[in-house]
């Protein structure tokens, strides 16, 4: 019966390789869909790579840096670092905000780490073209997903930064490309305010008796210089010496420092099962609407073929086909429209809408594979409608037609 599905198949190859093409979108729309997903959980977890840290310190009680503000002092690196078990501490900010370039905004990730030589946590660990940034001011080292290039100007708050490396696949976990710039200049750009607010704020100190007490002169220039200084971080994050649990050293920062401490682990699950969470449902419920929406269109193809073939199929029970071999014709035909819109729905996501979907698209072999066996179920459960309408014509209908 394979030859005659497949005779069959060829007498309206036209309408039946179009209605493929047509569910291949479909799939293509579907097969994506899983790639962002699969994108999303990709770059929590290469944002935590390219930290370079295996604990990360952030402000107590909170899910900091990426998933919540935290603010810690800058200091606090120097206590850590004495800790056993810690090989390298460095502070680092994390910021998202419109990055200027000309006349366009990026959105991104501004990042202020901390000076030192790569292997430092907080660095891109590599560079496709340019350099680290080895000057404490107006230095920049961006991915090239924002699209910027080698000698450009940056602007980010007041002040400029010019462009002298480019790095690839740092990225947030919402997909923003990082821009990394010296610590300094960061702090300056997430915690202190403009000139303006700054001499506003002086002034109102100034016009406080509680700041300007008599006998104590030097007590409103101590207050109006904090105002100036900014002294926090969003985190401070950790590099182990081989040998020790990560565990144990940040039970150890925790007890001593008074401060939140997240393992590898630990900080995963809050990106992956927190963060992108609400994301990760939505995508859930498309991919399960899209699944209904193919076997509704996959069931609807095979049962107009095959009404249009009743008269066909009543010849084949007059000459005395057995009702199996009739739905194993319905079935093959539906297993072969699945294969083609398969392969076109692979062709199109791979080659068409992940290269440039917005957001970073992975297309995994293994979900391939699991796509093209749950597109065949698909296939074989939508033909049961078209069999059980062949099984019920009456071999009559061959000779009154």
């Amino acid at each position: 019966m394979i030859s005659l599905a497949g005779r069959d198949i060829m007498h309206a190859w036209g309408k039946f390789v179009f209605t493929g093409l047509g569910l291949g979108l479909l799939i293509g729309v579907t097969l994506s869909m899983a790639g962002i997903y699969r994108g999303m959980i990709d770059d929590a977890k290469v944002l935590l790579d390219n930290s370079g840290a295996d604990l990360w310190v952030v402000q107590k009680d909170t899910l900091g840096p990426y998933a919540e503000p935290s603010s810690v002092y800058e200091d606090t690196w120097r206590g850590i670092r004495s800790m056993p078990g810690v090989a390298r501490v460095a502070n680092v900010t994390y910021l998202t905000m419109q990055v200027r370039e000309g006349q366009r905004d990026v959105r991104a990730m501004v990042t202020g780490i901390t000076a030192g030589r790569p292997g430092t946590p907080g660095w891109p660990p590599y560079l496709v073209a340019g350099r680290q940034i080895t000057r404490g001011h107006y230095e920049a080292v961006a991915d090239i997903a924002a699209g910027f290039k080698l000698g450009d100007s940056l602007q980010i708050r007041r002040n400029h930064y010019t462009v002298v490396g480019l790095t690839r696949r740092m990225v947030s976990s919402g997909g923003d490309p990082m821009v990394f710039i010296p610590l300094k200049d960061a702090q300056e750009a997430q915690f202190l305010k403009d000139n303006e607010a700054i001499r506003q704020q002086r002034r109102r100190t100034a016009s406080n008796s509680m700041f300007n007490p008599p006998g104590a002169p030097g007590l409103l220039e101590a207050v109006i210089a904090s105002q100036s200084t900014n002294p926090f971080v969003n985190a401070v994050l950790v590099q182990m010496k081989s040998g020790y649990s990560a565990e144990d050293v940040a039970g150890s920062i925790r007890r001593w420092k008074h401060l939140t401490v997240y393992t590898r682990g630990q900080m995963e699950e809050i990106l992956v099962g927190k963060l992108i969470a609400t994301s990760a449902k939505q995508i859930g419920m498309f991919l399960a609407i899209l699944s209904i929406v193919s076997a509704a269109i996959v069931a609807f193809i095979i049962y107009t073929l095959t009404l249009g073939k009743i008269r066909e199929i009543a010849v084949l029970k007059l000459i005395g086909t057995r009702n199996r071999t009739i739905a194993s014709m319905i079935m093959q035909q539906a297993v072969a429209l699945g294969i083609i819109g398969f392969v076109v729905g692979k062709i199109t996501a791979t080659l068409f809408m992940a290269p440039i979907f917005p957001k970073y698209v992975l297309l995994e072999p293994l979900d391939s594979v699991r796509g093209f066996f749950v597109v065949v179920a698909i296939c074989l459960l939508s033909s049961l409608i078209a069999i059980r309408a062949a099984l019920k014509v009456d071999p009559a209908e061959a000779i009154g037609g």
